[in-house]
């Protein structure tokens, strides 16, 4: 074996959480390279041990040279993550699914020690204490004729340019924390970030209890629609990412008059489900054996570049680890299937509403190829990929992020 599975018996190590994790994960598993096997006990401590042992719940299935390059410092697209190898086909999971779906973000954790160390995550102090130039506020509104209190939060001067930004799938408004506080984008844009109904601090509507939710295409373009309209919003610009980023492409072609660009992050007609689509289809995000929500994040840290500062990318997996129960799956309802724009006609879109399109290198959904065909057949005025990053450009790494959003919203500000 290539990689030194040994080295996980030393991952616990100055890491209480793992160590916590750990002694109630009571689990074995094995993990093949080539023909190698070596088995991996965990509890109190991790142990490994040659051999595939017959309680082993599960095996992580690669070739040494997936599992080199898995371990390498800065891993190939693809190779980010054991559930981004298993999305490509690099890793095959055999045995009982649920035990790796159970784990699989702490795995995740475990595994990654097996790179180089990196230096730890040290945030920057911050000094005298200040108020951040952020206001969260509660919009009212009737949508599809049931009420609804809708939070947002917003940054910049009234008269600035509206700019409305969609989160993505199971998470919140949260994640545009960097670009509302950004002056130099406030400066002439006025930002509203809003967290959808039963997303974030915007509550379900009543007699949420006896339903199931699910994101739908009308839906969704209803209700940034009403929060627009709601607000006196006059042509604005609107920024989505991920399910966000296939929204802006339904706002352009149902209401491309109302707003003045869309800008789309990982945006792409449909999403790609991976070569393994298991974890979705056995409903991990939703059992009452398996913490939806932590499964939520494992499933989308394959998502993240491995080269996105630690801060930030936890970050981005912890608003994950808080949505409500199902939420994440009713979303995806509307990403993978009733939202998909494959057999649609989208010539000319640009024509519509001027459409702008930026993509992380390590998106492993909306990938670049995919962001690439959508540019084309959109005829959309600018696409490009960013260098370094993942599927939440505007999360896991901001300061990188806002290198190629600045020049689109130049873009969009001279054209009015």
């Amino acid at each position: 074996m290539t990689v030194d599975v040994a080295g996980l018996a030393g991952a616990l190590d100055g890491n209480a959480a793992l160590q916590r994790r750990a002694r109630l994960a009571a689990l074995a598993f094995a993990v093949r390279a080539d023909t190698a096997e070596t088995t991996v006990r965990i509890g109190e401590r991790v142990t490994v041990s040659s051999g595939r042992a017959g309680d082993a719940a599960f095996t992580l299935v690669a070739s040494a040279a997936a599992w080199q390059a898995f371990a390498s410092a800065v891993p190939a697209v693809g190779y980010q993550s054991l559930v981004g190898m298993q999305r490509m086909g690099h890793l095959r999971v055999e045995g009982d699914v649920l035990a790796w779906g159970r784990h699989m973000l702490f795995l995740e954790q475990l595994f990654a020690t097996l790179r180089p160390s990196a230096a730890p995550a040290v945030a920057a102090a911050v000094g005298t204490p200040f108020i951040e130039p952020v206001v969260g506020r509660y919009l009212r509104l009737d949508l599809d004729g049931r009420p609804q209190r809708i939070y947002f939060e917003e940054a910049g001067p009234a008269d600035g340019i509206p700019l409305l930004c969609l989160h993505t799938a199971g998470a919140d408004g949260r994640q545009y924390r960097a670009l509302l506080n950004d002056a130099e984008v406030t400066r002439r844009f006025r930002v509203i970030a809003f967290d959808l109904p039963w997303h974030g601090k915007s509550s379900p509507p009543a007699g949420f209890e006896a339903e199931a939710y699910r994101l739908t295409t009308d839906l969704y373009v209803d209700t940034v629609m009403a929060v627009s309209r709601a607000l006196g919003l006059e042509r604005p610009a609107v920024m989505g990412c991920s399910i966000g980023g296939r929204a802006v492409l339904h706002l352009a072609l149902r209401h491309g008059g109302h707003f003045r660009a869309a800008i789309g992050l990982q945006s792409a007609t449909h999403a790609e489900a991976g070569a393994d689509p298991r974890l979705r289809d056995l409903g991990v995000l939703f059992r009452p054996d398996i913490h939806g929500q932590e499964a939520a994040a494992g499933t989308v840290a394959c998502l993240i570049a491995p080269t996105s500062p630690a801060a930030d990318r936890w970050e981005t997996l912890w608003h994950y680890m808080q949505g409500g129960p199902a939420v994440f799956m009713g979303d995806l309802h509307y990403y993978f299937g009733e939202g998909d724009l494959r057999n649609t006609d989208l010539a000319g879109l640009d024509d519509k509403c001027p459409l702008y399109l930026l993509t992380g290198e390590y998106d492993l959904s909306a990938t670049p190829e995919l962001t690439a065909e959508l540019a084309r057949a959109t005829g959309a005025r600018h696409f490009e990929v960013m260098k370094g990053m993942g599927h939440f450009p505007m999360s896991e790494n901001p300061a990188a992020f806002r290198g190629y959003l600045l020049p689109v919203l130049d873009r969009i500000a001279a054209e009015g």
